[in-house]
């Protein structure tokens, strides 16, 4: 039975249990501090999935997923239990549908939980765990069993119809990660196994076998700038040096006192420790003239980040220890990188230069690299590349069978064939599988863009699986940019580029990828089939607190299905992320459980592993993998060729992180700094929230104001309910215009995009716009409540009712869907008035009376409909507007301490 708490912030759990009937595969995660979800794969004793004869009969027992989630409304205080409210089995098939509502309060070593729930939980329920003082590891456990199992699906004819509600008993161990417990139940006894992942710690194992920081034995001579200039020998002994720490691309250019270094790394995670390093090793070999050192971060020659060092002896005093922090980053520039940071050395220095480095690369067998178990791999300074590694795949719940696989072998050939331009393959080989077992056709009424998957594993043995030309750009400091030709993946080829604007600072980026593709055939090679398309999408990216990541997707997808995609990825401080995507389109997917009322819409989720926090050294590698229906054509995007966005995303986040200079120095005494504690960034709205009520609450208008203010309101709406009828019948007499019928739907929408703009300038704008965004969301609310009370109270009914001026409603007909006032209309001047109030844009009125018209326009409303939900919205808006415009009063900013991410709140007086 469920309890009211969720867990550690970032707790992973994934388990295995059986409980008769039922057997689970099962993960759970919290999110959020007050969020926890959980995802079953549940298979029935007993219940075939599909028919014992014909392409179902290898499937086995009957399987469904489920998906729970647990919100906490109230924490666990020292006087009060935690409450929540959890929902199991959201969508889908709903066999386990259920709600409930939990209370939780611990007790030195005592837990205890009372709970009410309907569905499958049917009435109260409750339990106790005791974990002993004397032996921390194990706990026992006791609950009150309120499930429903005997109307369990087909309880009948499982193990289901046996078990009742019931007073029940466990008893748990656990061993670090690991734990487990056993049941014993009246009628059976039932065991679940698992292992926990706090995902929230820093790194799992300590790196007792990374490298040290250059430090030779032997000091370099350094040379004088004359001596630099004219023997390039020195600049190819700095590079080596940097090569052998893995650093990749790196050039270097002495001019008029700076030292300039461009260069990235292959294997260092964090951008500011891959910085001083660097840093750390030019001190050795750089001119005796050298006044100041700029380092420049690049990913896939695209500049990302530079750092200009102004004082460096500063700079040497601080990597040994003898200055502090903030006293070295008065002389540290950290800011985006522009294409002129770049290190370009003189054509004949660079000549000399790269006639030195020509370096051998071996063949090497690595483990545990790039997420791989094990791979062959050479690689060489300028990011040349072959490897070969296993690719599993695994395939669920196709009725030929429950899980199928795909194991091969992928050979990846890259090569940097100039500045940015990359050409990068991959050739498969299969080794073993048997998804090209699946016998039953898609019955998908889109282009068959993804669901003839075991066609393309029938197709053949080898495969090319890409083979495509990329050329990186960035135009400007803060753009980025991607021209792409080739083949994209297994399914099509084609080109097509992408664009990048992501703003230092913000918490905000931008792009546009626009895709000409067409289908390749079944067997891999150079084939294609007839279907073609062009795909184009949109993105906006928003980092918020709790290194929460919302991502929206608008346009084009691959099946001519056009629609949204919204992400949402929680990155926890392991560098663990855990995300999920719901996409909804105008294609009509049928496909089970899709049917032509319901189409299915493209849901999923994914895990993304950096392997650093698992392993005894440093690494850039990542292992991920998603979980989705693999037979869909609705809302689906081709493979990107290389995501902008998801390249620079982490030395982005690393630059804007403090000073972002992250574990610059790999000081022992600034393991405590937040750079390298990564506290997580709250946020509390409550403190600005009582700021703003307390303020709106005393600034109500007075008496002779309100007064005559009612009086106007008052004579505008008589004349509209005068002019009721003559309206109506105006707009009725011209239903079929189709000017008309086209303000009605925009009058309809209008609201919405309203509040989607107000959410954009909250979200985007500088403070005073963001201010008044927030004010006009908080106009809307109050407004749009008010109108629905007031719908109850009059029951109005709508004009196309034809029951006449000011008749009541039938008493079948909600209030709420009443006629008095247009709650529309109230939203749209709500959201309008703040804006107009405080950049003196009366327009705005013009725009929102408009919008209220469209209500009348198709008959939704009469005219004193509109403009009297049209005076609440204006007395809202401007009754908030002028309590809280003094936005200095509501800044919040975020604030970051040692112990601490918050919301800072300054009330002036």
């Amino acid at each position: 039975m469920p309890s009211a708490l969720t867990g550690q912030d970032g707790a992973w759990s994934l388990g295995y249990s059986f409980d008769r009937p039922y057997s689970s595969v099962w993960t759970s995660v919290t999110v959020l501090p007050a969020l926890q979800v959980t995802g079953r794969y549940v298979a029935v004793m007993g219940i075939p999935g599909f028919s014992n004869q014909g392409p179902g009969a290898a499937y086995g027992r009957y399987k469904d997923k489920v998906f729970d989630a647990k919100l906490q409304l109230l924490p666990e205080s020292d006087y009060f239990p935690a409450v929540a409210l959890g929902k199991t089995d959201l969508f889908g098939t709903e066999l386990f549908k259920g709600q409930y509502v939990a209370l939780s309060k611990r007790f030195d070593g005592l837990e205890t939980t009372v709970g009410y729930g309907s569905g499958r939980i049917s009435g109260p329920f409750a339990g106790a765990r005791w974990s002993p003082a004397a032996f921390p590891s194990w706990s026992v456990v006791a609950e009150y069993d309120a499930n429903d199992y005997r109307n369990d699906f087909n309880s009948d004819k499982t193990f289901a119809s046996r078990r009742q509600q019931g007073l029940k008993a466990g008893l748990e161990y656990r061993w670090g990660w690991l734990s487990m417990q056993v049941a014993k139940q009246r009628s059976h006894n039932s065991i679940n196994a698992m292992l926990n992942i706090p995902t929230n710690e820093r790194e799992f194992i300590p790196k007792i076998y990374e490298p040290a920081y250059y430090a030779p034995t032997e000091l370099p001579v350094r040379p004088g700038a004359s001596e630099w200039q004219a023997n390039p020998a020195y600049a190819r002994n700095l590079v080596r040096a940097l090569e052998k720490q893995d650093y990749k691309l790196v050039s270097a250019r002495y001019e008029r006192g700076t030292l300039a270094l461009s260069l990235t790394n292959s294997r260092i995670s964090n951008l500011g420790r891959a910085v001083g390093r660097a840093a750390r090793t030019a001190l050795y070999f750089m001119p005796l003239e050298t006044r100041t050192l700029m380092v420049t971060y690049t990913e896939r020659d695209m500049p990302v980040a530079t750092y200009e060092f102004f004082n460096l002896h500063r700079l040497q005093d601080y990597l040994n220890g003898k200055s502090n922090r903030d006293a070295s980053n008065q002389f540290v520039l950290v800011r985006p990188a522009s294409g002129d940071d770049v290190a370009v050395p003189a054509k004949s220095a660079d000549d000399g230069l790269m006639a030195g480095l020509q370096d051998d690369p071996e063949l090497n067998v690595l483990l545990s690299e790039d997420g791989d178990i094990v791979q062959l791999k050479q690689q060489d300074s300028q990011l040349n590349r072959f490897k070969i590694a296993p690719k599993l795949g695994f395939f669920f719940n196709d009725p030929s069978g429950a899980l199928h696989y795909d194991l091969s072998a992928l050979a990846n050939f890259d090569r940097r064939l100039g500045s940015g331009l990359y050409f990068n393959s991959a050739l498969g080989a299969t080794i073993v599988e048997d998804v090209s077992d699946v016998s039953q056709p898609s019955n998908s009424l889109l282009p068959h863009v993804r669901s003839d998957v075991a066609e393309y594993k029938r197709g053949g043995r080898f495969k090319l699986f890409r083979a495509l030309l990329n050329q990186y750009f960035k135009p400007a400091s803060e753009w980025y940019g991607r021209v792409s030709g080739g083949i994209y993946e297994e399914m099509f080829a084609g080109a097509g580029g992408q664009v990048l604007y992501a703003p230092s600072g913000k918490r905000w980026a931008v792009d546009l990828s626009v895709d000409a593709l067409r289908q390749r055939d079944f067997k891999g090679w150079f084939g294609s089939l007839d279907y073609k398309t062009v795909t184009a999408l949109a993105a906006v990216h928003y980092r918020l607190p709790y290194g929460v990541t919302g991502t929206v997707r608008a346009g084009r997808f691959l099946a001519r299905d056009n629609g949204a995609r919204l992400e949402f990825k929680r990155r926890f401080r392991s560098g663990i992320e855990v995300g999920a995507w719901y996409t909804r389109t105008d294609g009509k997917d049928i496909t089970n459980p899709g049917k032509p009322e319901a189409p299915y819409h493209d849901r999923g989720i994914f895990f993304s592993i950096p392997l650093n926090s698992m392993l005894a050294v440093d690494s850039r590698s990542t292992a991920g993998f998603s979980l989705s229906p693999w037979t869909r054509d609705v809302g689906q995007m081709v493979a990107s060729p290389g995501d902008l966005y998801d390249i620079v995303e982490s030395p982005r986040r690393d630059m804007d992180l403090f000073d972002g200079l992250g574990n610059f120095a790999e000081r022992q005494d600034e393991l405590s700094h937040p750079a390298n504690t990564l506290p997580i960034e709250r946020f509390s709205p409550w403190p600005s929230m009582r700021l703003r009520l307390d303020d709106s609450s005393s600034a109500f208008p007075e008496m002779s104001p309100l007064l005559k203010g009612s009086a106007l309101a008052a004579g505008a709406f008589g004349l509209a309910s005068f002019s009721d009828k003559r309206w109506d019948r105006f707009t009725k007499d011209r239903q079929d215009n189709r000017l008309l019928d086209a303000w009605g739907k925009a009058g309809k929408v209008a609201p919405w995009i309203g509040v989607g703009l107000a959410g954009t300038a909250m979200a985007f704008g500088d403070d005073r716009l963001q201010n008044t965004g927030f004010i006009a969301l908080q106009s809307a609310a109050v407004a749009g409540g008010g109108s629905l009370l007031l719908k109850q109270a009059v029951n109005r009914a709508r004009p196309e009712s034809e029951q006449g001026h000011w008749a009541r409603q039938d008493g079948s007909a909600s209030k709420s869907d009443s006629s008095f006032p247009s709650n529309h209309s109230a939203m749209a001047f709500a959201l309008a008035t703040p804006f107009a109030s405080e950049y003196d844009a009366p327009w705005l009125y013009g725009v929102a009376g408009l919008a209220s018209l469209g209500r009348t326009a198709d008959r939704k409303h009469w005219l004193s409909d509109t403009v009297g939900g049209g005076l609440i919205g204006y007395a809202a808006g401007k009754w908030l507007w002028t309590a809280q415009r003094r936005d200095p009063r509501y800044q919040a900013m975020f604030s970051v301490g040692q112990d601490r991410v918050g919301v800072n709140v300054s009330a002036q007086y």
